[in-house]
């Protein structure tokens, strides 16, 4: 799918706030309200908006930690990174993976309460990844900001 200018609007608007109506989102782009919601429908027929999230805000108390986690793999053939990428699918602490270029095979993205649940998640789910020659986590200190 081409994105023209008012899609690629539609987009910006609903990464700064996807709870706007369709009529705030629709004066903010210059469309009318059934014409905004007709290319936000197309939009998410299309894939081009997969879903919608919540974020919460890391330095908020209680809030669960993000860890990233680089992750090279023994031999990264076709067969290795299947077996790799079908496991962390089902891993219920990997939020997100990203396949790398660079030093690294993957990205983890994981969440943690702290450092003893990062020390249970690192020996009982990511050690047993299939393919794992090694592994750099890093540690978030606070969020910057965030356009997810």
């Amino acid at each position: 799918m081409v994105l023209d200018e008012i899609d690629r609007r539609i987009l910006e608007a609903l990464r700064r706030n996807a709870r706007a109506s369709h009529v705030e989102l629709a004066a903010q782009v210059g469309l009318s309200a059934s014409a905004c919601a007709r290319r936000i429908r197309i939009l998410e027929h299309e894939g081009v908006i997969r879903g919608y999230t919540t974020i919460r805000d890391v330095s908020a108390a209680k809030a669960r930690r993000p860890v990233f986690i680089q992750v090279k793999l023994a031999t990264p053939n076709a067969e290795s990174m299947r077996k790799f990428e079908n496991a962390a699918r089902k891993c219920e602490e990997v939020r997100e993976c990203f396949l790398m270029t660079g030093e690294a095979d993957y990205l983890l993205r994981i969440e943690i309460d702290g450092l003893d649940d990062f020390e249970s998640v690192h020996a009982e789910v990511l050690s047993r990844l299939p393919g794992v020659s090694g592994m750099l986590s890093s540690f978030t200190i606070r969020s910057v900001f965030s356009y997810l």
